[in-house]
This record gives C-alpha cells, structure tokens and sequence, in this order.
C-alpha cells in the first residue's frame, strides 16, 4: 500500500501541476486574445535578422494561447541602442511588445559608449535565440587583401552604419589592437546599402555579417570567390570554415586576447528576442515555451530551409545567464575595450544626388 500511495501522490503532483499550466495558459489566452504583439527589429528592411524576425512572425502567434496578430516593425539606430532603449522605457510592459536586436547594444551597455544607453541589458527578459553563428570581416577580392596581415599594410574601405553596429565597431577594434589600416565609411542606413555600395565600388568591405546570413543572402560572394574572409568573431571556429581564424587568435599577447575575447562573446548569443522588464513572470514563461515550440514546427523549419536561415535553439534562461556574465566583465578588461572603441580613420559617405541641397 505504500507504494501504491507514494505512486498515486506522484501522480496527483503531475496533475496539479499540468492542471497550474494550463490555468496559466488560459488566463494568457484571455490576455492575448484580439490582441496585437509589436515585434521590434532593431537592423532596417533587409539582413539576416529581419528575414529571420518576420519569418518568426508569421509562426509564432499559433503557439501563444490567444493567437494574437503578429506586426513586425523596423526601428534600426544609433548601433541598435534606439530599440533598446524603447523597448525599456517605453513599450508597454504588458508582453505585447518583444524585440529581437543585435547584441552589439548589450557591450554598449558595458563600456559605457554613450549617454544615449538608457537600459540594463541584464534586467531585459530574454525569450529565446533562434539561431546563432559566428560573425565576419570580409573584403572583395579585388582589394588584394587576403590576411590580416595585408590589411595592416594596406587601407581598405569598410561600409558601416551606426556607429555602435558590428559594421563600424569590429573594424575599429582591430585598427586599434591589431594595427589594421581600416578606413570606415559611415552612414549607410542597413547592411543591405553596404552591400550595395560594395557592388558599386564605393566601399570594399564589411564587418558583422554572420556567416548564416552571408550563406542565405549573398551566397554568390562566397560560391564565385569574390570576397576574403579575414577573421571571424566568435568563441570557436565554425567547422564549415575553419581556416579563418577567430578575431581573438590574431591576438599578440593576453591583453589583447583578453579585449578581443570580451567583443567576441556575445556572438554566442545569435538572433535573440526579448522583452522588457515588468513583464509578468507567466506571461514570459509563456513566450519562452511560444519560441521553443516554433523552432520545431514543420512548417517553420520548411520555410528556414527555403530561405537558407538557420534555426537553432538557444533557450530564454541561457541567453540570460550569458548576458549576465558579460556585464559583470572585470572593470580592468572593460577599461582597456573602452580604449579600443575610440572613433580612428571614419569618414561620412558620400551624400546621394537626392539628398544634396536638403
């Protein structure tokens, strides 16, 4: 009988607690239903992280009790720090509003970049990543740049928009810590316009594409060999390309491993998404499971594969943990990082014929 009775208390455990679950998932059903959920994207129209947050868009919203309408808007700025800082302090802290952003606005946050910061990137609740892959440091072919070596002999044109963005950052870091002679181009609205203006000669490469969005987007780059992947960003080495050699193995000493390793780091934590603090707990239990059912969805995963977007799953409380420990970077590393930021060889791009006279 002990058994028995140990065996049905287990059960009656289960129970209640399916039976917690479900009330939770009804009264969200309440919440959520007729309601919109405002997806902000911090990046413009174009790029990996748009195409993967509106593919998430259109899935999503049949895993989150009510099936709330889905909207997806465009809010890129000041190296994804404007999204950030609406997604804090003015979006609705109800959960109809989630953002999914570049985690170049979390070392914003950490070294104090500008006054602009006003958010704490470890008080964000954080949903979920649905991919993750390491970043990049390419120029075109015709440069005759091949190695980090040549581009510290010679100056190559580098597009970048917000001066906080991957795109401006990566090159600076490595013109500051590793002598490169990268000559920044500012100013350009989305990746997209970068890659356009390489097309037209205006700039002859880019930093901050990750190889999943350079594999889906510009395939023809890397299939007719017309760019040079110097480095790649990341903790360790994509297999699939594991000749580029990481950001942080170009590093002469400790010091300059220990600053490289810190702007490395968040690349683990991929395309996020996220919502603000205040949220109630529930209701983030209820998108964390919402991202983790539709990363498994037939019909999701279909589209991925059509659109050569990458899904891998990294879990709400796992992004958490790592954004947390990067803000808790010891103060001698951020000092020294903070150094390597400062602004060297930028220059604005070229106005276009229709903004002359504005």
């Amino acid at each position: 009988m002990g058994i028995l009775a140990n065996l049905m208390r287990g059960v009656g455990i289960v129970l209640l607690g399916t039976v917690a679950l479900s009330g939770i998932a009804a009264a969200q059903g309440d919440f959520y239903k007729g309601k919109t959920i405002e997806l902000i994207i911090s990046t413009g129209v174009g790029g990996g992280l748009d195409a993967n947050a509106r593919m998430v868009a259109r899935h999503l919203s049949k895993y989150i009790p009510g099936n709330p309408t889905i909207v997806a808007k465009n809010m890129p700025g000041a190296g994804h720090v404007r999204a950030a800082n609406y997604i804090y302090n003015q979006a609705p802290k109800d959960g109809t509003t989630i953002g999914t952003l570049i985690p170049a606005f979390v070392v914003a946050q950490l070294l104090h970049r500008t006054d602009a910061v006003q958010f704490d990137a470890a008080k964000m609740q954080w949903l979920a990543s649905t991919s993750a892959s390491n970043s990049t440091v390419y120029v075109s072919k015709t440069t005759g740049v091949n190695t980090i070596e040549d581009a510290k002999k010679k100056t190559v044109l580098m597009g970048g928009t917000g001066a906080g963005s991957y795109t401006t950052l990566y090159p600076i870091i490595m013109n500051h810590v590793l002598g490169t002679q990268f000559k920044i181009v500012s100013g350009y609205t989305s990746t997209a316009e970068i890659g356009l203006a390489m097309e037209r000669g205006e700039v002859q490469g880019r930093a901050g594409n990750n190889f999943n969005s350079l594999k889906s987007e510009n395939p023809e780059l890397l299939k007719e060999g017309k760019i040079a992947i110097l480095a790649q960003v990341g903790l360790e080495r994509d297999p699939e390309f594991s000749s580029v050699p990481l950001l942080i193995d170009l590093a002469k000493n400790d010091e300059e491993r220990q600053i490289l390793k810190l702007f490395s780091a968040d690349v683990v934590i991929g395309r996020p998404f996220l919502t603000a603090p205040g949220v109630p707990a529930d209701r983030v239990a209820i998108l964390r499971k919402a991202f983790a059912d539709v990363t498994k969805d037939p019909d999701f995963l279909k589209e991925a594969a059509q659109t050569n977007i990458d899904v891998s799953l990294v879990e709400g409380e796992k992004v958490q943990k790592i954004v947390e420990d990067l803000i808790n970077t010891p103060p001698d590393v951020l000092a020294k990082a903070k150094q390597a930021m400062e602004p060297k060889n930028m220059v604005e791009k070229p106005k276009a014929e229709s903004d002359k006279g504005k």
